[in-house]
């Protein structure tokens, strides 16, 4: 099985207790970059703030950017204001909002464009390779009879391509969790299963906004599977245990920071990428991860191709429940949440009255990663060629060795804007289940 990586959150309004509605603005074209720095700032502070700082950590900065964003189309006043500053929103709504749409466009590309060369390789004899997989999709699954205001909905439907499916929670919330975790499951293939927990919504519920991405993305060039063996990782510096660490020679992105190496590995069609960030040090995962900003992630899209032998643990995620109310609310984010009463102001979602007005209730966010050796070989020609080329008149540089054998960062990365998709750190291999 190839690699597969998925993440869905969910943001729950309930009805409890506001103002006069603005104009939704007019749409604008996109920058996918707009959204990948929201992304990529929101990523390193959830991991900082929102996980154990020496623990492994899994989330999808992307998926959570995606739900919070819909929401954010609804906010008013000072709530939106706070939305913005957590969020890291900066200029025009429209033009924000137009870029998201950009990047769940670009995405969706991927998996049309590989699918087609796939195509086009088996056509001609060349065998061909997996195409990525990459799906995203949203919802809305809101109260059967309430007043939602047409232009959000309106806006969510067009921009995120997330229909509205009414939904009765006075009468029925079990059921509809039932129905939303089902649709979850469906749209990730099985792997996040019991988004919503069973005590997550109820008769208050009224609005339920939902992303969820599901993405298996072959290597462009595989790891050797008789070349993995059980290799030392260093869990501290007098503390090692031995793991199933895959092993290849070939050209990578590679670049040294103060602190740390940036290794990435392309996936087939070359649009994303799995990026490494490995201390120079066993112990120094906390120093890099306080130092790291998103202009160096975004730096990371596009390291420089480096003949590589590469070490690498293979490995299995799947974390449990991350309950985000708490750090966002920590973050700055109070007001969406009702805190203090009476505060939240979503009017632009739904009228809000003095006894009728939502809030959000809790953020509910869900990953799954695994990592092994599978891919295809599309680019293996062509970086030979090119070392062959450049090493005429001269002896073959040796190649970097590089053990991914300590703590590190890593990141489903998108290249051409710069957005992590997936965002964590693996301290302990032997803590996750390894296929």
């Amino acid at each position: 099985m190839n690699k597969s990586w998925m993440g869905c959150s969910v943001v729950m309004l309930n009805l409890i207790a506001g103002l006069g509605a603005s104009a939704q603005e007019q749409s604008v074209p996109g920058q996918p970059a707009v959204a990948a720095q929201a992304i990529n700032a929101l990523g390193l502070e959830l991991l900082a703030k929102g996980t154990v700082p020496r623990d492994n950590a899994l989330l999808s900065p992307y998926s959570i950017q995606a739900a919070l964003a819909m929401t954010y189309a609804g906010a008013a006043g000072a709530t939106r204001a706070e939305m913005a500053k957590v969020l890291h929103y900066t200029g025009e709504e429209a033009g924000l909002h137009a870029a998201f749409a950009a990047l769940q466009q670009a995405l969706a590309e991927i998996a049309r464009r590989t699918a087609e060369q796939a195509e086009q390789a088996k056509r001609f004899g060349g065998g061909g390779g997996d195409p990525v997989t990459l799906t995203v999709a949203n919802r809305l699954f809101g109260q059967t009879g309430y007043e939602f205001r047409a232009p959000f909905l309106a806006l969510v439907k067009d921009t995120y391509g997330a229909p509205f499916q009414p939904m009765d929670f006075i009468k029925e919330a079990t059921k509809v969790t039932r129905e939303i975790n089902g649709w979850v499951e469906k749209q990730t293939r099985q792997r996040i299963r019991d988004l919503i927990p069973a005590d997550g919504l109820n008769d208050e519920t009224r609005l339920v906004l939902v992303n969820a991405i599901y993405l298996k993305a072959p290597w462009a060039e595989v790891f050797p599977e008789q070349a993995t063996q059980p290799a030392p990782f260093h869990l501290s510096g007098d503390t090692a245990r031995d793991v199933p660490t895959m092993v290849r020679h070939g050209q990578f992105g590679y670049a040294r920071r103060e602190g740390y190496s940036a290794i990435t590995i392309p996936y087939s069609g070359g649009d994303l990428q799995f990026l490494v960030l490995l201390p120079d040090a066993v112990d120094g995962l906390a120093a890099v991860e306080a130092k790291l900003t998103p202009e160096q992630l975004a730096a990371c899209a596009h390291t420089r191709a480096t003949d590589v032998i590469l070490h690498l643990p293979k490995f299995k995620m799947e974390p449990p429940l991350f309950r985000l109310g708490k750090v966002l609310q920590t973050l700055g984010m109070a007001s969406a949440f009702d805190r203090p009463r009476g505060s939240a102001n979503f009017d632009r979602m739904a009228p809000r009255k003095p006894d009728d007005y939502l809030y959000i209730s809790e953020v509910f966010h869900k990953t799954f990663l695994a990592l092994d050796e599978k891919g295809t070989e599309a680019a293996a020609a062509t970086a030979v060629a090119m070392m062959q080329a450049t090493a005429i008149m001269m002896d073959p540089p040796k190649p970097i060795e590089v053990r991914v054998d300590h703590p590190f960062l890593f990141a489903i990365q998108h290249r051409p804007s710069g957005a992590c998709l997936f965002w964590g750190r693996l301290t302990n291999p032997v803590n996750v289940a390894q296929k």
